[in-house]
């Protein structure tokens, strides 16, 4: 949900300095595309902006940024709301694009936003304030495409503090941006006398204004603060004449300026400003429960209407904050001039902060404090939750500020280390401390401590995490006692660790290929993981949950699962101060799913996020997973070199790290035989497949990987009958348990194995019954990284060629990879032996095409060649669409021609 405040232009005070020679430069003009304003802070850039909007016309997307901003959707999804709030039709693509973007590749939704511009045809002005709090290359970089693809009259101004890392050089060449710099913002000497005169209605000497001026060098801020300092100290003696202020004196004027403001304040409102200090927001209850008083409001509204640095961030008057250099200005002096008073002042807004759900800036100030003993408390109230809603590293940066022995006489607060360190995937030094809790723990019970239910629970979650050891080791009895033990106990503990369990258990289910009951205990976990708000653990376990989705055929089942539970995670838990929760499970399921729908951009974009994991390294299991789906979509791109470096990792890390795996990973070695095959090398694809196939996986879905696989080799060294026996043993079990991506395969493998022996319609039935399966599960992909025999049969396949988007699709994308204009290029299968090829032959003929090929020649139709050959139609078929792929050819008398200029086929 967007804030529809930030779209809100400030109206400015009709009091304020119109600044004209700032005004015309501000117009559009032909060619502009951007008004660049940059200034320190209190120069008065949002004022001039927001009065340079209420005196145009044209329509106006405003946009107020802050921190919370600078990541990529989050910063697209306000611009996109900006323009709509502005009333710019045509978005809805740009919204739905953003909506199922996980990555920060958004040149889908940019570009949707782009042609809704152009399609209005009106000019518009997208005001963008503050951008100096957007840090994020990516953001520069995706504003900097966007800017250079606006259509005429579209004029983009920026207000920043810093100078943004755009491609101005570039632009100003082109006339393109208008500059305004702290020079041109600040007062002229007029413009402060107008200030003074008009805004702040003071009577001043020609002499103070032009000293003022001077000293402040046209900060507007400087002063204001100095027209405060005039106009409270009239308030105090009950004047209102000449008010006057005074001269600077202090090396630096804003210390200078704060400190008589401070003292020119009647008592009330100095002390209010100075009791409030610590708080990073403002609300009347925040600021009543510091002060221990219920005029808050007023004082907020008083406040506001003597035009102090009180800044609203909503147009109900209810929350404010204080200017961040006043801020600092008010805890510098309540810190130096009562600390006593600050420190109980500091531990109210702490409390407050807690109490309403800010646990992370209460425990921020705590930290500053040095309070460990605080700190202690508050961790092992919050720090289970905060873990589990992603917060795992600062959770453990915070207990590194705890005294060791103050941890090591908490049970609760070593757990919470333990729990810290799990979710950061460092699992190999958790055994021993496991052992030093439960010893801590026994200590506790043979000296009668008082918590026994408190140990009943830790020792729970000793149990879980032992669990998950255990899976680490294939122990997976042991496991799943622990697992089934926990959920004994857990209704008689207050720790929430049910939505943990059911992951476990799931993990178990899977393992064992029992889908049906994972499926089931995902879905728990998921439900409790939002009760418990565990974030992590409703992402882990909703990506696993759509990986299952996905393999039974439940494609868009498994999309919905995502959408839902990152949507929930999104709602709940977006923190801008820390990174995008996101989980390995989730987003290497949405690349295979994407991947497998030809989407190859959007698959990359799900992908991207996960690649810092495997370079700053990560769990094993993890590691593995990342690289699977790295090396199918280079494989499926035809980047076979790419996918075997990638894949050959993936086995090499499975193997060597298998006792630290938590679960068992999808084969890879499955996966980088066929990438042996693709480039012909079928004896090295048994080699890889070897000592998978000697020791079996003990998850399903990963020995059937390896059976299909090995299928493949043998169709690939012509032992079809081989083939065929293995793939008869895998169809009953594959449709048993709805392996149906699976099943897909094993079908087309069995039909090129029938096929090879000219069983054609045997084949014809397997590919109809894969054809069946996979239209039902939306898949396309795996048929692109089939045989040529294969993708020869489908092309002529008569289905495909009845109505209906997925026939539709595959048939599409099956002529563009004959063409050559598809993203895959899979090599044909080749001899292990170096063979002789005629010059300009990549791949040479075999002995049937070869003969198709002279019977050709000889002016023979396709029929009358069958008979010829003793072959069914469609092996003449699939025989000539090789032949052309070979020969580069897609007509019969381009490929004699090109066999005769390659001295294939001699007169």
């Amino acid at each position: 949900m967007l804030l529809t405040t930030k779209f809100l232009r400030p109206t400015p005070d009709s009091r304020a300095v119109r600044r004209h020679r700032l005004d015309a430069l501000l117009e559009p003009e032909q060619g502009k595309k951007l008004n660049l304003i940059v200034a320190p802070a209190g120069f008065g850039k949002t004022t001039l902006v927001s009065q340079w909007c209420a005196r145009n016309s044209t329509s106006t997307a405003w946009l107020s940024l802050d921190e919370h901003d600078d990541q990529p959707v989050q910063f697209w999804q306000y611009v996109i709301g900006a323009f709509k709030h502005a009333g710019l039709m045509g978005l809805e693509d740009s919204e739905k694009q953003l909506a199922r973007q996980q990555g920060d590749d958004l040149n889908a939704a940019i570009t949707g936003l782009v042609n809704a511009l152009a399609e209005d045809r009106n000019p518009w002005h997208l005001v963008l304030d503050d951008y100096h709090v957007i840090s994020n290359d990516g953001i520069h970089r995706q504003l900097a495409w966007c800017m250079d693809y606006l259509p005429p009259g579209i004029l983009v101004t920026i207000a920043s503090r810093t100078e943004p890392p755009l491609p101005l050089a570039r632009w100003r060449v082109r006339r393109q941006v208008q500059d305004i710099h702290p020079g041109l913002m600040a007062f002229s000497e007029d413009e402060c006398r107008a200030f003074f005169q008009n805004t702040m209605a003071m009577n001043l000497s020609e002499q103070e204004i032009r000293t003022i001026c001077r000293r402040t060098e046209g900060w507007v801020a400087a002063m204001q603060l100095s027209a405060l300092a005039g106009k409270t100290e009239a308030l105090e003696s009950g004047h209102s004449g000449h008010e006057r202020i005074g001269t600077p004196d202090g090396a630096l004027i804003s210390d200078y300026v704060l400190t008589e403001v401070l003292h020119q304040l009647p008592d009330e409102l100095t002390g209010f400003l100075l009791d409030t200090a610590y708080c990073p927001r403002l609300s009347s209850s925040l600021c009543n429960a510091v002060r221990q008083r219920d005029d808050s409001q007023d004082i907020l509204t008083r406040l506001l209407s003597l035009n102090l640095f009180l800044i609203p961030l909503d147009k109900h008057n209810q929350w404010f904050r204080y200017h961040d250099l006043f801020r600092e200005a008010l805890l510098q002096r309540i810190e130096s001039i009562d600390p006593e008073r600050a420190a109980v002042l500091q531990s109210r807004t702490i409390d407050w902060l807690l109490s309403h759900g800010q646990v992370q800036e209460g425990i921020a100030q705590i930290v500053s404090q040095n309070d460990t003993d605080r700190l202690a408390r508050v961790l092992a109230e919050h720090g289970n939750n905060l873990i589990h809603g992603g917060y795992h590293l600062p959770v453990l940066a915070w207990l590194d500020t705890i005294p060791p022995r103050q941890l090591a006489e908490s049970p609760q607060l070593q757990m919470l280390r333990i729990w810290g360190l799990f979710f950061a995937n460092r699992v190999e030094g958790l055994a021993p401390l496991l052992t030093e809790v439960e010893d801590l723990l026994d200590q506790r019970v043979a000296d009668s401590h008082p918590d026994a239910e408190g140990a009943l629970a830790i020792h729970s979650e000793i149990s879980l995490v032992r669990s998950y050891l255990a899976r680490s080791r294939n122990d997976e009895k042991n496991a799943s006692d622990l697992t089934r033990q926990v959920l004994k106990d857990i209704d008689q503990i207050q720790i929430p660790l049910k939505s943990v369990t059911y992951y476990g258990l799931g993990l178990d289910y899977f393992g064992k290929g029992e889908l049906n009951d994972a499926e089931e205990a995902l879905e728990s976990a998921v439900h409790y993981g939002q009760i418990e708000r565990k974030a992590s653990t409703a992402l882990s376990s909703g990506g696993l949950l759509a990986w299952i989705q996905y393999n039974r055929g439940d494609t868009e089942l498994a999309l919905k699962t995502t959408t839902r539970v990152r949507n929930w995670v999104d709602e709940h838990f977006a923190d801008p101060s820390q990174p995008r929760l996101i989980s390995c499970w989730q987003n290497s399921a949405l690349t295979e799913i994407y991947r497998e729908r030809n989407e190859p951009e959007l698959a990359a974009s799900y992908l991207s996020p996960l690649l810092e994991h495997v370079e700053k390294g990560t769990e094993p299991g993890q590691h593995v997973v990342i690289q699977y789906v790295r090396g199918h979509l280079a494989f499926s791109q035809g980047e076979l070199e790419e996918a075997i470096e990638l894949l050959g990792d993936a086995v090499a890390v499975g193997s060597k790290r298998r006792d630290h795996i938590l679960f068992d990973p999808p084969a890879a070695s499955a996966l980088l035989a066929r990438c042996y095959l693709a480039l012909g090398l079928a004896d090295k694809a048994m080699t890889t497949l070897k000592a998978a196939l000697e020791t079996p996986a003990t998850n399903p879905l990963n020995r059937e990987q390896n059976q299909i696989a090995l299928a493949r080799v043998q169709v690939a060294l012509k032992d079809y009958q081989k083939a065929q026996e293995t793939l008869s043993a895998l169809v009953p079990v594959a449709e048993r348990n709805a392996h149906n991506r699976h099943l897909v395969e094993i079908l087309l493998v069995y039909a090129d194995a029938l096929a090879q022996e000219d069983r054609t319609e045997e084949a014809a039935v397997m590919l109809e019954r894969a054809l069946d399966r996979a239209e039902n599960a939306g898949f396309l992909k795996l048929f692109a990284e089939e045989s040529p025999s294969i993708r020869a049969m489908l092309l002529d396949c008569p289905r495909l060629r009845t109505p209906g988007r997925w026939n539709r699709e595959l048939l599409t994308m099956l002529k563009d990879q004959l063409s050559g204009n598809a993203d895959i290029a899979l090599s044909k299968p080749q001899s292990d032996q170096p063979s002789e090829t005629t010059d300009g032959l990549a791949e040479p003929l075999s002995q049937r095409e070869q003969e198709v090929l002279l019977l050709i020649n000889q002016g023979l139709a396709n029929k009358d060649i069958a008979t010829r050959m003793a072959v069914a139609p469609a092996t003449v078929k699939a025989h000539i669409r090789n032949l052309y792929g070979k020969l580069g050819v897609s007509r019969r008398t381009e490929a004699l021609a090109r066999a005769r200029e390659l001295k294939v086929l001699r007169e």
